[in-house]
């Protein structure tokens, strides 16, 4: 998979993370936050092989 930098985060110091890239293979790879609040997670719903993660709101204008 290759990963194209779309955008980190301009309000985030030092890291500008959460960061946001487009794949090579028509998707999207989100780097944000661990989200691990256990009520959270089980509304989710989340299956083995798949994690959460969260963004603000912020990050949301860099999607096409």
């Amino acid at each position: 998979m290759k990963l194209t930098l779309v955008a980190g985060d301009p309000e985030s110091r030092p890291d500008n993370s959460p960061t946001l890239y487009k794949t090579d293979r028509g998707s999207w790879v989100v780097q944000g936050w661990v989200v691990d609040d256990p009520e959270a997670l089980a509304a989710l719903n989340v299956p083995d092989g798949e994690t959460v993660v969260e963004i603000p709101d912020r990050m949301i204008q860099f999607f096409k």
